[in-house]
């Protein structure tokens, strides 16, 4: 193998997709009910996301950002139209680790300090910044504990303002709903009060939006929920449906200046045609509304499972919490819907927790689908001597 062998993968080639369904090299259809991370928002091969990636190509895909790309302010300013954030500014570069090491640039050069707060159970990518505010200590190497982190948990925010009190904080940063640390909403007073401590003490507040945004919650932003405004928000998953795409959204509060932040990729032809088409397809189609609606149904469907204990998160973007007494690991519950019913889902860190992150494009009928195919693997698995 000519690879470097990182990944636990399955032995599985998917080669297609469209709309809800991947089929592999066999033409066997699968329901995806985890979107690739929940990167796949507007569904498989969408027609309207494929042409004008083909516009796109056949005129030009790529050049620096030496010169003036009038589909970035395009893109900038349908993103911030449709999420309410008018007088912010984007940065646009290709992953959500690369806009939360841009975010906490923008933070350390705003106030010149270095220390970051973040969340237990937290994940915010992989690259040295991203990484040393990821509470997981099996990814991180010595290299990155040179960074100035301090891990809280989120019933503890007298502690928040105790580290506060101190002013030599950086910026405090949290995901929108925690993804991998297994759908952890912290809800709207932990939100409130970490926007309020960060305001009464000056502090940058940094909500990581990479998994949790454009429209998968019922709201463009999970944080919205919340109706504060943080300073800075990062996103990426969703924004390309696939395309490497990352940005930045950024308060007013925040002067640029020539070479402050920069990158090759970021904001290339391609990733801005993908970024367009995507958000005009969310609008066109109703999307954030669908998800709203659907997390609805989905999450009274999954109340009628006895073997589920507890749903977590919003919209489409749900953590299933099983019960601790079941003959079998979650782990191979997944397993079973993936071989046996054809169903991709997603694990996290919680080893009880199965991830639901389906595209916004999700119908009744899918959900109706995968609850009778739940309801067989449930009743197998159970029942397996």
């Amino acid at each position: 193998m000519n690879l470097f062998d990182v990944y636990s993968n399955e032995e599985i080639e998917i080669i297609k997709g469209r709309g809800i369904y991947i089929y592999d090299k066999y033409n066997q259809k699968y329901l995806d009910f985890y979107g690739g991370h929940a990167v796949i928002s507007i569904g498989h091969s969408h027609p309207r996301y494929v042409n004008n990636l083909k516009k796109q190509i056949k005129k030009i895909s790529f050049y620096s950002n030496s010169i003036k790309i009038p589909e970035q302010e395009k893109l900038a300013s349908l993103l911030l139209d449709i999420s309410g954030y008018y007088d912010y500014k984007v940065f646009l570069c290709n992953s959500g680790a690369e806009a939360n090491e841009n975010a906490l640039k923008i933070a350390s050069f705003h106030n010149n300090k270095k220390k970051i707060i973040a969340f237990k159970k937290s994940f915010h990518g992989r690259t040295s910044g991203a990484i040393s505010i990821t509470d997981n200590n099996k990814i991180i190497t010595k290299f990155n504990l040179q960074h100035k982190v301090k891990f809280i948990d989120y019933k503890n925010l007298d502690f928040l303002e105790e580290e506060l009190k101190k002013q030599d904080i950086c910026a405090v940063i949290s995901e929108g709903i925690q993804g991998i640390g297994g759908i952890i909403d912290p809800g709207m007073f932990v939100f409130n009060k970490i926007d309020f401590l960060c305001r009464k003490y000056n502090t940058i507040f940094i909500v990581d939006e990479i998994q949790s945004g454009y429209g998968r919650t019922g709201l463009f932003f999970a944080h919205q929920n919340s109706g504060i405004k943080p300073d800075i928000i990062t996103i990426a998953k969703g924004m390309g449906n696939g395309f490497p795409i990352g940005g930045v959204i950024i308060s007013p509060k925040f002067k640029p200046f020539n070479g402050m932040l920069g990158t090759t990729f970021g904001g290339n032809y391609l990733a801005c045609s993908s970024g367009i088409s995507v958000l005009e397809i969310i609008k066109k189609e109703c999307l954030i509304s669908n998800a709203k609606k659907m997390g609805e149904i989905f999450i009274n469907s999954l109340k009628e499972i006895d073997e589920i204990k507890e749903i977590r998160g919003k919209g489409l973007m749900l953590g299933v919490n099983f019960n601790l007494n079941l003959n079998f690991q979650v782990k191979k519950l997944i397993n079973f819907l993936l071989k046996k019913e054809k169903i991709f889902v997603g694990s996290s860190l919680d080893k009880n927790i199965i991830r639901l992150l389906p595209p916004l494009t999700i119908k009744e009928k899918h959900i109706k689908n995968f609850i009778i195919r739940l309801k067989k693997a449930l009743y197998f698995l159970k029942n397996d001597k």
